[in-house]
């Protein structure tokens, strides 16, 4: 690609205090090779410049949690109780074919870009996701989904997994990488929650998993009962033979609790919880507005930032929350936790970069990064001067342009 040259009235580095009058110089290979003042960052002759003015120029968001495979299906379903919501969703994802997963997934991945997200970390089990992102050369963790409450049938559920894995590492390639995810307590057995934990940290892959989100789930660990436990006796399905656990709890005792597991809504984490998931160094991906979509309640955000537990956001899907707005999220998280400008903003780029082990490639503007970047249209009057104010305040109407690695992925017409 040809080296670029952007600059704006401000730009928010992250690692680093807001620049006024700003430039961001951008090399042939899609890294940063310099940010700064506009009079001092150099102008190569053989660099394309552009001007957006009245702008803020920040790092791309990095989306933590998301399942781009699913868009489309948000007015399909109106079940509100979450077990029978699962139960629905299941249903209705067995009316897609493989080819309607793929649009799914591209349609979302556009919402992405086009909401200022530049990576995402997203979970699903139709594979469409890491092709996607692949054909797209985009950035992100695709986490393959396995199912099998039932502990009979752990070896058969490993061995899809393996199969899954393998096929598609074809598309693993550059910035796209491949992760699994055993889905959640409720579709998991112990016995395969420990194998597949096992099998992912002898190959390094990524781990993430839906935990302590709901009510119904802690139930079912705490005491074997509620509305999971009774669609698995519905189902035959034993019910989990260690009770009197939290789900951190039992995900730790069965071996799923590392610096390679992402905890995805830990709304149910209570403080022995926290101080687990940072003692593993394990993340959490912070879902606020589905949580709140979902009645779980509100995660305990302020103690898992004090815990130093690496902390991101994450949209979930379109189902659940109508939209893919980082940004919407980012002010909910801001409300619940009382956070400042900066630290709202650090949620959604730099730590979120840190919560998929990608702080070193992404997540601020600083040089030898990636130049995954967004410029944000500023209101045309006077304005508070912290230009974090009204980037958070913003929306995708605003988003001027979206690079990943240097290259325009969303521009509106």
């Amino acid at each position: 690609m040809r080296a670029r040259r952007l600059a704006a009235r401000w730009l928010i580095p992250v690692e680093g205090a807001p620049i006024e009058h700003a430039a961001l110089l951008i090399d042939a290979d899609g890294r940063i090779a310099d940010v700064g003042h506009d009079s001092v960052v150099a102008r190569p002759p053989e660099a394309a410049a552009e001007e957006f003015g009245q702008a803020v120029i920040i790092p791309g968001l990095i989306n933590t949690h998301t399942h781009l495979e699913l868009t489309g299906f948000a007015e399909q379903i109106q079940e509100r109780e979450f077990s029978s919501w699962i139960r629905r969703l299941r249903e209705l994802k067995t009316t897609r074919t493989s080819r309607d997963f793929l649009q799914a997934a591209r349609q979302g991945l556009q919402m992405c870009y086009a909401a200022g997200i530049t990576t995402v970390a997203d979970t699903g089990d139709s594979d469409s996701v890491i092709q996607v992102l692949a054909e797209a050369d985009g950035s992100g963790i695709a986490y393959l989904e396995v199912f099998g409450p039932d502990p009979r049938h752990t070896q058969m559920s490993l061995g899809a997994l393996r199969d899954r894995v393998i096929r598609a590492g074809r598309w693993a390639v550059q910035r796209v990488r491949v992760g699994v995810s055993p889905h959640a307590p409720y579709t998991v057995s112990a016995p395969l929650l420990a194998a597949v934990a096992r099998w992912s940290r002898g190959e390094g892959l990524p781990l993430a998993i839906h935990i302590a989100e709901s009510e119904a789930e802690s139930e079912l660990l705490r005491s074997g009962s509620g509305p999971f436990a009774a669609a698995w006796a519905e189902r035959g399905i034993p019910l989990p033979q260690s009770l009197g656990r939290t789900p951190i709890q039992w995900l730790a005792e069965n071996g799923g609790l590392s610096e390679l597991t992402l905890c995805i809504h830990a709304v149910q984490a209570v403080p022995n919880d926290i101080q687990q998931l940072a003692d593993a160094g394990a993340a959490v991906a912070h879902c606020p507005l589905s949580n709140r979509a979902h009645g779980h309640g509100t995660a305990p955000l302020s103690s898992l930032i004090e815990a130093s537990v690496r902390v991101g956001l994450g949209t979930d899907s379109e189902v659940s929350v109508g939209r893919l707005d980082l940004l919407a999220e980012v002010r909910a998280a801001r409300e619940l936790a009382r956070l400042t400008s900066d630290e709202a903003l650090d949620l959604c780029t730099l730590s979120g970069a840190r919560a998929l082990g990608l702080e070193t490639e992404t997540g601020s503007l600083r040089p030898g990064k990636w130049a995954d970047c967004v410029v944000i249209r500023l209101p045309a009057a006077e304005y508070d001067p912290d230009p974090g104010e009204h980037v958070i305040a913003s929306s995708s109407a605003d988003v001027m342009l979206t690079c990943v690695g240097g290259r325009d992925v969303y521009r509106p017409l």
